[in-house]
């Protein structure tokens, strides 16, 4: 399994309904709104990293009102 966290940055005030769909998402495994430099953070798992890529670049930030997004690939055997 590829795990990927991503930090989003969104229009103020989408954070809830942006929240809801990641979280309707089936690679989402996590998605929580936090303060800071980001708006949210998710945890998106996939089988392979060309399906982790797809999901992130394809689905998530596609989505309407997310502005930027930040991508952290976790490394594989360091837990």
């Amino acid at each position: 399994m590829k795990t990927a966290y991503v930090l989003i940055n969104c229009k103020l005030g989408s954070e809830e309904d942006i929240l809801s769909v990641l979280r309707s998402m089936k690679t989402v495994k996590e998605a929580h709104g936090t303060f800071g430099a980001y708006d949210i953070i998710a945890e998106v798992i996939a089988e392979t990293s060309e399906t982790l890529r797809e999901e992130i670049t394809w689905k998530i930030r596609k989505l309407v009102d997310i502005r930027a997004t930040l991508t952290l690939v976790g490394i594989e055997g360091q837990s």
